[in-house]
């Protein structure tokens, strides 16, 4: 393990300095599988339809009306009957 570390820091060491972001992105995509995924996700080309396009204007005139904000967190915990304290561990 120490070696192929080792063997790893050397190969990094002879990369050109235009090599190296790209190296350093696979390394993250190494440790992060899911960035990876992400990046490497095809492009939702699906098209729109009318409904979904009504459902965006919709929510965006909502926000419009709200000064563009959204419902806050207490808000949505009055809903339930609850205070942030309440969401606390025990």
């Amino acid at each position: 393990m120490a070696a192929d570390k080792e063997h790893a820091h050397k190969l990094i060491e002879q990369l050109a300095p235009g090599q190296v972001p790209a190296a350093i992105g696979m390394l993250e995509r190494l440790l992060d599988p899911v960035s990876g995924a992400i990046a490497n996700a095809p492009v939702d080309d699906e098209p729109e339809t009318d409904e979904e396009r009504t459902a965006v204007a919709k929510s965006k005139a909502w926000f419009k009306q709200r000064g563009g904000q959204g419902i806050s967190h207490q808000e949505v915990l009055a809903d339930f009957g609850l205070i942030p304290v309440d969401l606390k561990n025990k």
